[in-house]
């Protein structure tokens, strides 16, 4: 069994709507940080899934729900850290805008 560290989410901006952020390919993987960061002048709205293989994003699979995230504040998403994708899984995130919020993310990829 090998670990890798690594940045699971290089710093990017979320689209507005769903978008898938990274999957598993191959491997498990587990969180250790998840950030979401709001640079826009008004509070904007998140909510984080963590879809097994097959699935899709859906009540069934959020972890973070229409989390709000306040102008200027950086959330270190305590829900996500810990959580298991296995094979396959991956993280898909719906935002209420676009090129306002920024994701960040690092995991351990267990091969």
């Amino acid at each position: 069994m090998a670990v890798t560290v690594v940045n699971i989410i290089p710093r990017k901006q979320a689209a507005n709507g769903f978008e898938t952020q990274y999957t598993s390919s191959d491997k498990k993987c587990v969180i250790d940080k998840f950030t979401i960061t709001n640079s826009d002048t008004d509070v904007h709205v998140i909510s984080v899934f963590l879809v097994a293989s097959g699935g899709s994003p859906g009540a069934d699979n959020c972890v973070l729900y229409d989390r709000g995230i306040a102008v200027n504040e950086t959330y270190t998403c305590p829900e996500l850290v810990g959580q298991v994708l296995e094979n396959d899984g991956y993280i898909s995130t719906f935002a209420d805008a676009g090129s306002v919020l920024t994701l960040s993310a690092s995991g351990r990829e267990i091969t």
